[in-house]
């Protein structure tokens, strides 16, 4: 896919696009929505209408009445489930359409397929829950809706996995091996219970016999900012800050939640760093988008990102800019909307309202 913003809008100055961005902000009023995760620039933060997680900015999109143009600043799986959660009165818009998910890529719709039609052997529907990150495409969080699944953010995981498993004796959790994990322990499940299905092999790499011991099936994927975070950046922090404290994102590997003080979702990462004394030091191991915000918004307390000798930034995330956002909000009649189509809208919207009933 190729895409190239107008020249106008490629030379214009961050104060001018800010203008005009505010201008067509005021102009639409309430027609407006713009969301912005929190692994967005700071600058394109500061013009969203919310902020949030990928959990609470779907609870926000599928709660607008009046809005009529949503743009989301983050990734094309979340526009997608925006566009899914609302109906045909609501049109969204992802301000650069070339921002994707390296990890929602790991899953691909073939390789699901095709794992789901040997695990059908051990029971499938019977006896497997579908549980699907929200960092999918929408085929898959449509397949995970037809098989009665749902779909889960890092925020409500522990959630959907008590949900899976009241009703089904497995859970098939894809595409981020790492939370599936940190969640399963949460959960209480032992390491001898969970398995990695990896789509690179045949029959998931897996025995009959692993399949059958196990309660958690694992997709092979992670995320490439979360694995940088690794055991020596804890051991080098603890070394130099004895008092200071770390916090991660669950998509790290589980040895460093392990020994992080605590872990949670970007919005539990945002609500500690609120909630800490001022004083504070405290080493984040998520984005660093998140963190350089969190550092500005606490300047009384001294926050910086875990790993130190790396930058983990989210290319992705970071490919939004202002004159992106400042493109789509004065040509919201010209620029194609993110659409989910039928009947994979539908099916998705099953799992996706399922997440939304779960704490």
């Amino acid at each position: 896919m190729y895409f190239s913003l107008p020249q106008e809008y490629r030379v214009a100055k961050p104060d001018e696009l800010i203008d005009r961005i505010k201008i067509a902000k005021e102009k639409l009023g309430t027609k407006l929505a713009i969301l912005a995760h929190h692994y967005q620039r700071v600058e394109v933060v500061k013009m969203a209408d919310f902020v949030g997680d990928s959990y609470g900015l779907s609870k926000i999109a599928a709660e607008q009445k009046d809005v009529e143009y949503i743009v989301f600043c983050g990734v094309h799986f979340m526009a997608e489930s925006a566009d899914i959660l609302t109906d045909d009165s609501k049109t969204v818009f992802l301000p650069n359409p070339l921002a994707g998910c390296p990890m929602a890529d790991m899953a691909e719709m073939a390789d699901v397929m095709e794992a789901w039609k040997y695990l059908e052997e051990f029971g499938g529907d019977k006896t497997i829950m579908p549980v699907s990150y929200m960092n999918t495409a929408a085929g898959l969080k449509a397949f995970t809706g037809r098989h009665g699944g749902l779909i889960c953010t890092s925020s409500n995981a522990p959630g959907a996995f008590q949900y899976g498993f009241d009703r089904r004796q497995k859970i098939f959790f894809f595409p981020d091996e790492h939370l599936g994990y940190n969640t399963g322990i949460k959960f209480g499940l032992k390491p001898e219970e969970m398995v990695i299905w990896d789509f690179s092999r045949e029959s998931g790499g897996l025995s009959e016999n692993e399949i059958n011991k196990s309660k958690l099936i694992l997709w092979k994927g992670h995320c490439h900012v979360h694995t940088n975070f690794k055991v020596e950046h804890v051991k080098q922090f603890r070394k130099d800050y004895p008092e200071g404290k770390i916090v991660v994102h669950p998509e790290c590997p589980h040895e460093v939640v392990d020994l992080a003080d605590a872990n949670g979702s970007t919005k539990f990462i945002v609500d500690f760093c609120e909630k800490a004394p001022s004083g504070s030091v405290i080493a984040i191991g998520t984005e660093i988008n998140l963190i350089n915000r969190m550092a500005q918004t606490y300047p009384d307390k001294k926050i910086f990102e875990l790993s130190g000798d790396t930058c983990p930034v989210c290319a992705n995330m970071y490919r939004t800019t202002l004159n992106d956002l400042a493109y789509t909000v004065e040509n919201l009649d010209d620029i194609k909307p993110i659409r989910v189509t039928e009947p994979t809208k539908g099916e998705a919207l099953v799992a996706l309202e399922k997440m939304l009933e779960i704490k």
